[in-house]
């Protein structure tokens, strides 16, 4: 493996251990800054607002000029983003703090595709593999993401300041390590010649498989992980419990990533992907079973392996469905449907675990974590259709 791929990796963990503290600080910090309890979680909202919105613009701007310079800019942004939540913690604006994490949003977006990085810098019969190995970066943000949490949130006179200044120095180091990875320039990964209508490529089966499972994984996952915190701080577990649970979930999220590629080559990815939506339903059955701590760590595991068997494999499948000329368009559909959806869960989020409770919310989530298995069931029976015909 080149590299390369193992420097994207330790970019990526970087960026979780960042995602993974603003899961566990974020929700409390919106509770004590917001004028009512059901914005507390649109900080977590905004931040996936602001990936939306850099999902577009990224993936041309590395059309144009490479991925080192857009990750370099990213991060830039993100760095940003944390110093302005300083500001805003340290004189109790929750306005601010929404800006804030709108900006460590669309630096997060920009980090998005260090795994479509790895596919370019790596052999073709690897992709699955580099994908693999810089998705597990996240491993490493499961325990320094909690840990960071734990330890910087009593930090100073203002609780959390510590942690946004932490997120700021991992920004930091995340920009010398991009300095020292050599990319591809944007003339070698992204192609010219005559691009395809943007409605023939999303309606290819491919792409509708990919983005449906990839939609539907982050979706759920995040609907769900974005209420934890709640609804553990409801149910009387306290921080350190709340931090560990995200932890675990981390854990499960990321370390199958070393051995998904696997699995999708060998058993094929929409194969894996039906494995991924089982596994969310099993997440939200075992939320219908109590507001326990091994309630909460055995359903948050379940999630997290879930979101990894959905949306590892669909990336695979989407990079089977587009040409180099049309790979920034195609990867820009991609991540803006995939962090909208991303971005309306979060802010769904509170009023739905405040009005309905943990179980309730988990069990509407059944039915929707199945919608990539009906979409494969009807293109079976369509090709079935089409070779009777």
């Amino acid at each position: 493996m080149p590299l390369t791929v193992t420097l994207l990796s330790l970019c990526q963990a970087l960026l979780v251990t960042g995602n993974v503290l603003l899961i566990a600080v974020s929700p409390l910090i919106g509770a004590s800054l917001a004028p009512s309890a059901s914005l507390s979680t649109a900080p977590v909202a905004t931040q996936w607002l602001g990936l939306m919105c850099a999902t577009i613009p990224a993936s041309l701007i590395m059309a144009r000029l490479g991925r080192k310079r857009g990750f370099m800019l990213g991060n830039i942004v993100g760095l940003v983003g944390a110093l302005v939540a300083v500001q805003a913690l340290m004189s109790e604006r929750f306005g601010l703090f929404l800006l804030a994490t709108w900006l460590i949003g669309i630096g997060i977006g920009f980090g998005q595709l260090y795994r479509f990085a790895a596919v370019e810098a790596a052999p073709v019969h690897l992709r699955d593999r580099a994908i693999g190995l810089v998705m597990g970066g996240g491993v490493l943000a499961a325990f320094a993401g909690p840990w960071l949490a734990r330890v910087s949130r009593e930090l100073g006179e203002v609780p959390f300041l510590g942690s946004f200044a932490g997120l700021a120095a991992i920004y930091a180091l995340a920009l010398v390590v991009l300095i020292l990875t050599q990319l591809p320039p944007a003339s070698r990964t992204h192609g010219e010649g005559t691009a395809l209508p943007m409605g023939r490529i999303v309606c290819q089966p491919g792409f509708i498989v990919a983005v449906s499972a990839a939609m539907v994984g982050y979706g759920v996952m995040n609907l769900a992980m974005t209420a934890t915190p709640l609804a553990m701080a409801g149910a009387g577990h306290d921080f350190n419990h709340v931090s560990m649970t995200i932890q675990w979930h981390v854990v499960a999220m990321f370390l199958p990533s070393f051995f998904t590629g696997h699995l999708a080559t060998r058993f094929g990815a929409k194969q894996i992907i039906v494995v991924g939506c089982l596994l969310l339903v099993a997440s939200a059955l075992v939320a219908q079973l109590g507001i326990s701590l091994a309630g909460f760590n055995v359903a948050l595991m379940l999630l997290g392996l879930g979101w990894n068997f959905t949306f590892l494999p669909a990336t695979g499948l989407l990079t089977e469905s587009y040409r180099p000329v049309d790979k920034a368009r195609t990867q820009a559909a991609n991540e803006f449907l995939v962090f909208g959806t991303a971005a309306t869960t979060a802010l769904m989020a509170g009023p739905l675990v405040s009005s309905l409770g943990w179980a309730m919310l988990n069990l509407l989530l059944i039915p929707v974590a199945l919608v990539p298995v009906m979409v494969l069931v009807w293109q079976y029976r369509a090709r079935l259709a089409n070779a009777t015909r």
